[in-house]
């Protein structure tokens, strides 16, 4: 399956990626960025299959419903009710504790348009499982997926936000007036 992702994300549809998830981390969230298509979705599924290493994400619930719930569940994810607070940040905490090894993907924005700030659920989870957070970019412009090295959070959350906002800089998404 590695090679025929990889087959499918470089030779066809020409995306470059400039290094692969970390290996020698067995637990870790990623965010991804900017989310502003569901072109995004497979492209990400590739880029993980390509790299040979699960990673977990969560989507809306609506996703998971029937025909395609079972295909949604196959490539690693966990249907999530937004509509209610049912403290989803303790309960994956509480999975990265029971695991020896998980990795969770999540788009900071929270959906695919526009905002003004992102969600801080990814934070806290990282911050309660103390695990580093490793960006990963859709750089739609010059079809590349940029991963960054482990980032390990500090006790100021507005300079590690700074640091987000940087990797993500200048990065547009397939539709880029929603970056």
């Amino acid at each position: 399956m590695k090679r025929f992702a990889s087959f499918i994300l470089f030779t066809i549809l020409g995306w470059k990626m400039d290094t692969n998830f970390p290996t020698h981390i067995k637990k870790y969230v990623v965010i991804a960025a900017p989310h502003t298509s569901w072109v995004d979705f497979p492209i990400a599924i590739l880029a993980r299959m390509s790299s040979g290493i699960m990673i977990h994400y969560i989507g809306k619930d609506s996703l998971f419903k029937s025909p395609f719930g079972f295909f949604f569940r196959a490539l690693g994810g966990t249907p999530v009710d937004r509509s209610k607070n049912n403290k989803l940040v303790d309960a994956i905490i509480d999975i990265f504790n029971s695991k020896t090894e998980f990795r969770l993907a999540l788009s900071p924005e929270g959906t695919r348009k526009k905002v003004e700030n992102w969600k801080t659920g990814f934070y806290f989870i990282a911050k309660g499982a103390k695990v580093p957070i490793v960006m990963v970019t859709l750089d739609f412009g010059n079809k590349q997926i940029k991963i960054s090295e482990p980032y390990y959070l500090t006790d100021d959350m507005e300079k590690d936000f700074q640091v987000f906002r940087g990797f993500y800089r200048d990065i547009k998404g397939k539709n880029p007036e929603l970056s």
